[in-house]
């Protein structure tokens, strides 16, 4: 089994998160790695296909502030340093693995559902994670 030194964890701020924080936390300890957080807040006009003539700016900040407060949270329970936690807006795929890119992580730690409504009709975030990432890939399964 791999030591890993840097990991990722992609965390989607629901119930779910716990056990996908609750994971990656023990295997960053068990190797000695260090454990980063994400959270992709995706652009509402990305959801809407741009099909409403609608300006969602101020709930866009709103939707990044909540987020930005719900990701401390949970870092603060797991220790982890501010520092240590990514607000991104985008795609969540391809902004995991970017950010992953950077910070040469060695593993991403998604959870394996956790997406309703509408996103779950747009495709797993945790399949796009897997299938374009360029190291390995551990799915929590939750729920």
């Amino acid at each position: 089994m791999p030591n890993y030194q840097r990991i990722l964890a992609a965390i989607d701020l629901s119930d779910e998160t716990n056990a996908v924080l609750t994971r990656a936390k023990a295997m960053a300890t068990s190797d000695g790695a260090e454990l980063h957080l994400v959270h992709v807040v995706e652009p509402l006009n990305l959801a809407y296909g741009g099909d409403i003539p609608m300006d969602f700016s101020s709930v866009q900040e709103q939707l990044q502030t909540q987020a930005e407060e719900s990701l401390h949270q949970y870092a603060k329970r797991a220790n982890i340093p501010t520092n240590r936690c990514h607000l991104l807006s985008g795609r969540p795929d391809s902004q995991v693995h970017e950010l992953c890119d950077s910070l040469n992580a060695d593993l991403i730690i998604v959870g394996s559902h956790g997406r309703k409504g509408l996103a779950l009709l747009l495709g797993s975030t945790a399949n796009g994670v897997l299938h374009g990432a360029k190291c390995d890939v551990l799915a929590v399964r939750v729920g």
